[in-house]
């Protein structure tokens, strides 16, 4: 309904009129790997839409394919991993994991102990692109508990939920259901919605973050409020749709709170995937949802 969707903006927050480039947002997406070399791309394009300023961080395990990136993605600027430690510092969000690989962790070369206070000793010493997905979001919490973080993909995949207690910041975590009950050892798959709902809530109170939960309902809560969100369509079952939905929750994050901003993102993208039915019905890409992304915000907002 739209009504009730133009409600749950009411509270958005638009740009200045007196603003200057820069104060509309900064980010930072790192992210990609060999394997998965398209997600952070779609990340990076999303935000690219909605924010000042775009800075993402891939590996160069593949070099090749690294020098592509820059190729491909003119709308922000391809950071250096040994200078990702001042754009951490300088960037108003930093979403992390999205296209990054997992491995078991058992399998994890170095001890915990052995986690790397230091940057650039960590990308000295750690080749193997799961262990870097790992040990670089320890960093990012160990390091950086004050800034505003997104964590999707690998990095939810990687981390210890108990992690999650150090941030004095809220995060935004974005897992669908199997990385919910990988990384929080809770069943959810077969539930009710309502049971679904509670559990989220349960779970986002004892770990103090905010938790957008993918599904065909997304389920958002911070602890105290949920949401259960409604709509879209099949076309949303394709990849990169997670990319892009965390994306949005990273972006809106800049000036709006964490509830708020994961809310915006999962209605955001349901809403896009109702106005391009009327087009494409389901047969529609990552490519043009990114793109419908924009008018759709507009129509809602204005």
């Amino acid at each position: 309904d739209d009504d009730v969707v133009k409600k749950v903006f009411k509270n958005f927050n638009f740009p200045k009129k007196d603003s200057h480039k820069g104060e509309n947002g900064r980010i930072l997406i790192i992210g990609g790997s060999s394997l998965f070399h398209s997600a952070v791309l779609w990340s990076a394009e999303t935000a690219s839409y909605f924010v000042d300023l775009v800075h993402f961080s891939s590996t160069k395990e593949n070099e090749k394919i690294f020098l592509n990136l820059k190729t491909k993605f003119r709308n922000g600027i391809v950071i250096k991993k040994e200078n990702l430690d001042d754009y951490i510092k300088e960037d108003d969000v930093v979403l992390v994991g999205t296209g990054m690989v997992r491995k078991t962790i058992s399998n994890i070369k170095y001890q915990i102990s052995n986690i790397f206070k230091n940057y650039n000793d960590l990308i000295t010493k750690v080749k193997d692109e799961a262990e870097y997905t790992y040990f670089l979001t320890k960093y990012l919490i160990d390091n950086y508990p004050e800034k505003k973080i997104v964590f999707d993909a690998g990095s939810i995949q990687m981390m210890n939920k108990d992690w999650l207690l150090n941030l004095k910041t809220t995060p935004i975590i974005t897992p669908h259901q199997k990385e919910f009950e990988n990384l929080f050892k809770i069943k959810i798959a077969n539930l009710s919605i309502e049971k679904k709902a509670k559990i989220v809530k349960e779970t986002a109170k004892k770990y103090k973050i905010t938790i957008l939960l993918k599904a065909i309902k997304d389920i958002v809560s911070d602890g105290e409020s949920i949401y259960i969100i409604d709509g879209g369509n099949q076309g949303l079952t394709k990849g990169g749709t997670g990319d892009v939905l965390a994306s949005l929750a990273s972006c809106f994050y800049i000036k709006n709170n964490c509830l708020d901003s994961a809310v915006f993102a999962s209605v955001l993208l349901k809403k896009t995937a109702d106005e391009l039915f009327n087009n494409y019905g389901y047969w529609y890409n990552v490519n043009i949802i990114i793109n419908q992304l924009p008018k759709t915000l507009k129509n809602i907002l204005i």
